[in-house]
């Protein structure tokens, strides 16, 4: 099929189905604070960086979100532990203190369940890449969540992210698209996103008990979450995989 991607600065008249796509995402994972204060700004704030596909109907199948920040800005240089959170916080500082960005990061691709299996995550990060290059940047970075990772909640990142098949390429499936479209591995962000809830919250976000101290392991959770009954909350650490795309 061939698909008809745009971007909401060409079509604001597609706000509302884009912003309101089916996905697939575990419920605790859009508790992120960072999150919920940054993502939606992107399609309001920045348009232009918010792609998405219509399938023949003209129903929003996918859409890839994207922020420039300055990479290169006094105490930076390096990208940052913090991952997802921080480049969210940096874009929009930047973006309101006037900074010059020089790189782009994709915060998201997602593609609607129905219209998932048919190439469509690949197809948005290339547009997403071929949409940067467009706004003159020479990078796009991604602080990626490697989506075979909840298989295998206690494996250290470190080790996963490295890990490759005997072609080379690597053992988890959407690192594999990234490098297929000419990404590198640079670094692992331990803290990517932060989320802690009360263990009511959790009970209710995954509808497990959270009534015994220690790890938990939570279905979608790349790492076991840390619950902490005495205290009354548990806190999900996730971590995600830097990779850098040249343009």
């Amino acid at each position: 099929m061939d698909w008809k991607v745009s971007s909401l600065a060409e079509r604001p008249d597609m706000f509302g189905q884009v912003v309101s796509m089916a996905d697939s995402w575990p419920e605790f994972a859009i508790q992120d604070l960072v999150g919920n204060a940054h993502y939606l700004r992107i399609a309001t704030e920045l348009p232009e960086y918010v792609l998405f596909t219509e399938d023949e109907s003209g129903e929003v199948v996918a859409h890839a979100f994207s922020v420039p920040f300055a990479l290169t800005a006094e105490d930076r240089g390096e990208l940052p532990a913090r991952g997802w959170d921080q480049v969210l916080v940096w874009a929009f500082s930047d973006l309101r203190h006037g900074v010059r960005p020089d790189t782009v990061s994709a915060i998201s691709v997602v593609v609607a369940p129905h219209a998932q299996g048919r190439g469509l995550s690949a197809r948005m990060l290339s547009a997403m890449r071929d949409n940067a290059r467009t706004h003159g940047f020479h990078e796009v970075v991604a602080p990626v969540r490697p989506s075979a990772k909840h298989l295998e909640p206690h494996a250290p990142i470190e080790e996963y992210a490295h890990r490759v098949r005997p072609d080379g390429l690597p053992h988890d499936p959407w690192l594999r698209v990234h490098v297929r479209a000419g990404a590198t591995v640079d670094s692992v962000a331990p803290a990517s996103m932060t989320i802690c809830g009360s263990l009511e919250q959790w009970r209710r976000w995954t509808g497990l008990p959270f009534d015994t101290e220690g790890d938990i392991e939570v279905p979608g959770a790349l790492a076991p979450v840390r619950c902490e009954p005495a205290r009354g909350y548990a806190v999900y650490v996730e971590p995600n995989v830097w990779m850098r795309h040249p343009l």
